[in-house]
């Protein structure tokens, strides 16, 4: 079971990433997993994020599901949504992929809505569904830029039949 220790230590690893190489960043982050055990669903996910982000998609994936079947929760919930509907568009499973950030969305708002968006964008795009990326994308987008919402978010709106453009 992770603890605030082993979440310092897990974070200091991560600090450590372009330090390593790949294969002994994946290493180390098993050797610190292996403390809590077999089916903790932070260290799943902690691993799953290892082996993404050195290449390794398609075994993160298989640690994302088991990190979500062993009760992933809190904001981790939110994050493995978005990852493991990255693998999975990157693996060549967009629609899966679609499927995933769908049911994510419906879970609720909170501060990785955007990211959860350009998840949505890209894998729209994977499928060949440009503008309804695109639009995804720009809706994402408006609330950030210092002018321009409304016009923004009606483009956005009518680049999939939405409105005028």
């Amino acid at each position: 079971m992770t603890d605030e220790a082993w979440e310092a230590r897990c974070a200091a690893l991560w600090e450590r990433f372009d330090d390593m190489g790949r294969d002994e960043f994946v290493q180390a982050m098993k050797d610190l997993a292996a403390e809590c055990g077999p089916d903790d669903p932070v260290a799943l996910f902690e691993v799953g994020g290892a082996h993404d982000s050195t290449g390794y998609t398609e075994a993160a994936v298989g640690y994302y599901e088991r990190a979500v079947a062993a009760g992933l929760s809190g904001v981790r919930r939110r994050r493995v949504s978005i990852q493991m509907a990255s693998s999975l568009r990157e693996t060549g499973r967009p629609e899966r992929a679609l499927a995933l950030i769908e049911e994510e969305k419906a879970r609720g708002s909170d501060g990785y809505d955007d990211a959860l968006a350009m998840c949505e964008a890209l894998t729209l795009a994977k499928l060949g569904r440009d503008r309804e990326g695109l639009s995804v994308a720009l809706r994402a987008l408006a609330p950030h830029l210092p002018r321009y919402q409304r016009s923004t978010v009606n483009y956005a709106r009518a680049l999939v039949g939405l409105g005028p453009l």
